[in-house]
């Protein structure tokens, strides 16, 4: 069977998704591969959401919508819809967000054309509430071994067998269950990244990190950022998650940027600089005066810094035109920091680069 006829699984976990809903899933019913089923959990959504979804069930074969009346957190609900799946291939898409028509056709071919590929993203441009683009794209993350990943966790496509090999997503990593999800991945085969903007990632202040309580998700975060140090040593941070975490203690200042950088890409002021100073692991040195002048300028000027990181942003993935050329498909920086290699491959010869940004949707407007 090939890459255009085989039948694939998309998931989608719900909760609390309006007005954006209807965006997000028009754009996976409207791809150009059509073969696929569209299994979407309403995790006990109360925002008229599961309404919703239940007309687009109706309207569509390919969905299967479940209803849960409690929520299972997000790598409980994540968890859950993909072990409802019934294909080899899973792709991932989150409830606010919008995919490009021919994102699922360009993962598909590139999973079925490369067996050691187990699990491909690509990159994104960030949209507002209005679907004005507000946050460019950058290829600049291509060329880094750092270990997070340049690529949106809605835009993923993966083969089943690998998730079910590594064990899915754990609850002990909420609010960062996908990369954790990554980096188990990552042991099982090559993770590639495609350099295009095939995915448009919601930057909204209903964000679950947002709208979760605060102490929890903060200590969830600075978990993360323990984690990723303990990577970045070569060392295992599975004694971390297992390792009692002690509640109201202060926590790394990254943490407070992580939160920061989704309220001003959705057009708002973080309003976070007190709160830092009150219950971050501020040192004195140079990284933590770089954070406390980061939530300075948000806090007083945050149009004028997404200008200045979107400037900055033009002008990294400019200079990366020649080294990432659009018809090649790259391996994540993770990998490479493993293996000690940059490694790029050609894209299949039928392969047809994105030519034009504005196709993704047609009311979408750049600002």
């Amino acid at each position: 069977m090939g890459p255009g006829t085989e039948t694939i699984s998309v998931v989608m976990p719900v909760r609390n998704a309006l007005p954006y809903l209807d965006d997000a899933i028009s754009s996976i019913l409207s791809q150009t591969h059509s073969q696929f089923e569209l299994v979407i959990r309403d995790d006990g959504s109360t925002d008229g959401s599961r309404a919703v979804l239940r007309q687009w069930a109706k309207r569509d074969r390919r969905i299967r919508l479940f209803e849960a009346n409690h929520s299972a957190g997000p790598a409980g609900s994540a968890d859950w819809v993909v072990r409802q799946s019934s294909h080899p291939i899973v792709a991932r898409m989150d409830a606010d967000d919008i995919s490009h028509p021919d994102r699922l056709r360009r993962q598909l071919e590139l999973l079925s054309r490369q067996p050691d590929v187990v699990l491909t993203g690509c990159l994104f441009e960030g949209i507002d509430d209005r679907n004005r683009v507000v946050r460019v794209r950058d290829r600049s993350p291509l060329a880094s071994r750092n270990l997070s990943a340049p690529f949106p966790h809605g835009s993923i496509m993966f083969r089943r067998e690998i998730f079910d090999r590594v064990g899915g997503y754990r609850s002990a990593c909420d609010f960062w269950e996908d990369l954790d999800l990554y980096w188990r991945f990552a042991a099982c085969g090559r993770i590639v990244v495609l350099p295009e903007p095939l995915y448009l990632f919601r930057h909204s202040s209903a964000s679950t990190r947002l709208t979760s309580h605060q102490e929890r998700v903060e200590a969830a975060v600075d978990l993360m950022f323990d984690c990723i140090d303990a990577a970045e040593r070569g060392g295992d941070y599975e004694a971390l998650l297992a390792a009692p975490r002690q509640g109201g203690k202060k926590v790394n200042p990254r943490t407070f940027v992580s939160f920061g950088s989704i309220r001003l890409w959705a057009g708002k002021s973080p309003r976070l600089l007190m709160h830092t100073l009150k219950r971050a692991r501020l040192t004195a040195d140079l990284a933590s005066c770089k954070i406390l002048v980061w939530l300075l300028w948000a806090t007083v000027s945050p149009r004028s810094l997404r200008w200045c990181l979107n400037l900055l942003l033009r002008y990294r993935d400019q200079r990366a035109d020649k080294q990432f050329p659009e018809q090649d498909v790259y391996d994540w920086g993770y990998q490479r920091q493993r293996a000690g290699t940059f490694r790029h491959v050609a894209a299949p010869a039928n392969y047809c680069p994105l030519t034009s940004q504005a196709a993704a949707q047609p009311s979408m407007s750049s600002s």
